[in-house]
């Protein structure tokens, strides 16, 4: 089985061009930035910075949402590759085909950690809105000051 899931944020805007021919796909590639579990000695935190491709509808959705610093979940599967550069060498690939991309965060979030302002009612798959008690959940709201009451604390 070849299965990968990723959490990271874009390092700059997909690169998205076209095939040639009559049914001309779209091809998007871009990098994730992804969180290593441990930090460093020094306590800071490391990533990864992974390549990801996407094709056809996926690769539109990256093209049309996706921007530097967007937060995403990817999976995918792991492909490799080959090919012989200008100067005739073999160079081998490793790359993320990513078979479904979903937002990690709320755009709200996204503005204020990734620095910009993603446009209004562009995205139809952003997250509802949390609901509320007075929306009639079926949660009832914890009073201030009873923490010192509950047994998972």
């Amino acid at each position: 089985m070849n299965k990968v899931i990723l959490m990271g944020r874009l390092t700059r805007d997909p690169d998205v061009r076209y095939s040639q021919g009559e049914n001309a796909t779209a091809v998007a590639r871009f990098t994730l930035a992804v969180d290593r579990r441990f930090s460093r000695r020094d306590g800071e935190n490391t990533a990864d910075f992974i390549g990801c491709v996407a094709f056809g509808r996926q690769a539109e959705f990256a093209e049309k949402y996706l921007r530097q610093g967007t937060k995403v979940v990817l999976t995918g599967r792991i492909q490799t590759g080959s090919y012989t550069n200008r100067d005739g060498q073999k160079v081998y690939t490793t790359d993320v085909v990513a078979e479904d991309l979903e937002f990690a965060e709320s755009k709200a979030a996204a503005g204020q950690n990734a620095g910009f302002q993603p446009q209004q009612n562009s995205n139809p798959f952003q997250a509802a809105p949390a609901p509320s008690a007075a929306a009639g959940d079926g949660f009832m709201n914890i009073p201030d000051g009873i923490d010192e009451e509950l047994p998972f604390n």
